[in-house]
């Protein structure tokens, strides 16, 4: 090999390393972002509904095509447009002013829906007894999808009756738990 075919190979090597790092750093910092984002609407929308029957389910910062900012709320016997406009209107005047989100976003504030995503130990506690879907990373005995009663928690798995049998799921094989709607 010559040694311009060196120098040459050697400057490549150097910048797929650059960008290789780059690309890892950039997805760490974006995931902190989001992390940061949710966080800070969070607190944000804890003080809007201070006071109020309203509760916070969740919050989702994501980008699909565009960059949603998801804000989910409930109360007894549901949310409404109202109280979705309440909301959004006064985090909106909170996010022009502090400005924290620096791309471009679609703000949406709903209820979770009547097959809401179970995420956080009040909902287990909330709907324990009920009947969920549950969703897993990698299938057990040929599935990744079962539906069955919810029958409490631990800090590292979830118990379910699945067809009047008790079985046990560690929470990092849980892809996602939804309320089961049956039609």
């Amino acid at each position: 090999m010559s040694t311009l075919s060196f120098m040459i190979s050697s400057i490549l090597e150097y910048f797929r390393i650059k960008r290789y790092i780059q690309d890892v750093v950039s997805k760490e910092a974006m995931a902190m972002k989001r992390e940061a984002v949710e966080e800070f609407v969070s607190s944000v929308v804890e003080g809007i509904i201070a006071g109020t029957d309203m509760e916070l389910v969740d919050v989702d910062y994501v980008r699909e095509r565009d960059w949603y900012l998801r804000v989910y709320l409930d109360k007894p016997g549901g949310v409404d447009l109202d109280d979705c406009q309440l909301v959004s209107e006064k985090l909106s005047a909170v996010l022009d002013e502090k400005d924290p989100i620096t791309e471009n976003y679609l703000l949406e504030v709903s209820s979770p829906g009547l097959d809401r995503v179970l995420k956080k130990d009040k909902d287990l506690v909330r709907y324990n007894g009920r009947d969920v879907d549950i969703q897993l990373f990698k299938a057990i005995n040929g599935s990744k999808q079962f539906t069955g009663a919810l029958q409490g928690f631990t800090d590292s798995t979830i118990d379910f009756i699945i067809n009047g049998e008790s079985m046990t799921f560690e929470r990092s094989a849980i892809a996602q738990i939804r309320l089961h709607l049956d039609f």
